[in-house]
């Protein structure tokens, strides 16, 4: 019973999600891409274009930047995966573009960065950080939400939770 017991809690810590996103790992990441860019409340154009409020964004839409017609003409809309595919090597996912980034080919430093970039609206104003897979509404929604002061729910639910895992063993 006991190892029928680890099982199913191994079995629980599985199937929860984990955000291995890091944004202050992503921020030093970012480092690299300062030469050409620039994100935040103050930032403007420079080499390459703000990146504020990325994500939901059409490619080659930022007012006063010049971008390479193949950047202007590709018609990507700017979400996780496709900036992941991007960053990976920019060369291949928008041939002729302007960018001159060789790309990130670490999974973990692609995951960083994405949560740091993802901080951002479009003003710049740093929103907090949304995790994989969820647009910046639902995760405003999901932090509006009081979370309950147990994983297990109400008093009731626990003291029941407690008697039968450790009670029935």
């Amino acid at each position: 019973m006991r190892s029928l017991v680890l099982v199913l809690g191994a079995g629980i810590f599985a199937i929860v999600p984990g955000y291995a996103q890091d944004a202050a790992s992503g921020e030093k990441i970012f480092v690299q891409c300062k030469a050409c860019h620039q994100i935040g409340e103050n930032a403007k154009n420079a080499v390459g274009p703000v990146l504020n409020g990325l994500f939901g964004r059409k490619a080659g839409m930022i007012e006063g930047y010049s971008y390479s017609p193949a950047n202007k003409n590709s018609g990507i809309t700017w979400d996780e995966a496709t900036f992941r595919e991007y960053i990976r090597d920019p060369r291949t996912k928008i041939p002729g573009t302007k960018m001159t980034f060789p790309g990130l080919k670490d999974p973990k430093q692609i995951d960083d960065i994405v949560a740091y970039l993802k901080q951002f609206d479009s003003t710049g104003k740093k929103a907090g950080i949304v995790p994989a897979g969820r647009t910046r509404e639902g995760a405003a929604a999901a932090q509006s939400v009081k979370p309950n002061p147990s994983p297990f729910g109400d008093r009731l639910t626990r003291v029941f939770y407690n008697r039968w895992l450790f009670l029935n063993i």
